[in-house]
């Protein structure tokens, strides 16, 4: 008989096994590294980091464009292992993940992993050294044909289409300048992607350990990729789990960590935190008008983390150098709540290097 387990002890393993319950860490053994941590906004992977006790050492993490096109943050000893473990599994993976790409690609009787290669090289000989994302794109799409390039109505440009100019970056051993906006790529220096992937970096072992228990659908969502080629990667240790009547899986090392107290913790989760990214979001947030809310089309808020589950959401607002985070929380705010997002208020000013205004709670 498969274990069973509640959304409450799914959030509660996620919770501890993310490490949102510790003080302090080190880059080495902060597991959501393992799958990336995406870095988008102010209070993007650094923040997420914060909140699990890590502070960075200098060169320790690289910023390179890898699940879904997105910039996330990794231990800059694994980008090798990383390379090979974010490509696309197959062709039809690539063409899923290109979207819109793929089409023009086919027709010209190019495929997509090719193309991805081919992008890669032309990527390498112009960004020898740091190049603003711009100026690459420009001499990028006059050393590209038709089959790559498309009009932009909001740039009233020609110029490659995103995904692949994201997805081919790391192929070339380009990384993203921290802290730069317009991003700057520069040459990640002696890279060469891994003949061979640690089982912790594998994309799909690392979903389940880290957002599961979870299905195949939810980790191809998190990749882009189809369900069939995660099928075909699907861990031989992993274990089914009745989550409130579905069926999911869980690696086996993970089972015996479901049913565990809830951690005691609150946390101001930024919008991109690795804790909100799994794609049960239903898991998180039952009420299908606070999901809505949460996970809006644009403009995300932040998550307040206590008691197991999200309370609240916030959004920040800087007026010089002052801060004020406005919480709108779902449960009553009781003096311990109070005081434990003040502190964590506090924390996210020092973090932004600010001073913190006001906390507007309920």
């Amino acid at each position: 008989m498969p274990r069973s387990a509640t959304a409450r002890d799914v959030l509660a393993y996620r919770l501890a096994v993310q490490q949102l319950d510790r003080e302090s860490g080190t880059v080495a053994d902060t597991a959501v590294l393992d799958l990336g941590v995406q870095d988008t906004g102010p209070d993007g992977g650094l923040w997420a980091l914060a909140n699990r006790g890590v502070v960075p050492g200098s060169g320790e993490l690289a910023t390179v464009w890898t699940l879904r096109g997105a910039p996330h943050l990794h231990r800059r000893a694994d980008l090798p292992a990383v390379a090979t473990a974010t490509a696309p599994f197959s062709e039809a993976d690539a063409a899923k993940r290109v979207f819109d790409a793929a089409r023009p690609l086919k027709a010209a009787g190019i495929p997509v992993l090719t193309a991805l290669d081919r992008i890669a090289v032309r990527m390498r000989e112009i960004v020898p050294a740091p190049t603003v994302k711009g100026d690459m794109s420009r001499r990028l799409s006059d050393a590209m044909e038709e089959p790559y390039n498309r009009y932009c109505r909001p740039c009233d440009a020609v110029h490659l289409y995103e995904q692949p100019f994201r997805l081919a970056a790391l192929r070339a051993g380009l990384e993203l300048q921290a802290g730069t906006s317009p991003p700057v790529l520069q040459p990640i220096p002696g890279f060469a992607p891994a003949d061979t992937v640690p089982r912790r970096l594998d994309v799909v072992r690392a979903y389940l350990h880290l957002l599961g228990p979870a299905t195949p659908q939810h980790v191809a969502g998190h990749l882009d990729a189809p369900v069939a080629d995660v099928r075909a990667r699907w861990p031989e240790d992993a274990v089914e789990v009745d989550v409130d009547g579905e069926r999911r899986w869980l690696l086996a090392a993970d089972a015996d960590r479901l049913g565990a107290p809830v951690p005691a913790v609150t946390r101001l989760l930024g919008p991109f935190d690795p804790l909100l990214q799994g794609r049960d979001r239903e898991t998180l947030v039952a009420d299908p008008a606070r999901r809505k809310a949460t996970w809006p089309a644009l403009g995300r808020p932040g998550a307040v983390l206590s008691d197991g589950g999200i309370a609240g959401l916030w959004r920040p607002r800087r007026a010089g150098s002052s801060l004020t985070v406005a919480v709108d929380p779902w449960v009553p705010v009781s003096p311990a709540l109070r005081a434990a997002v003040g502190e964590q208020a506090e924390r996210l000013a020092a973090f932004r290097g600010a001073r913190l205004g006001a906390v507007e709670l309920g």
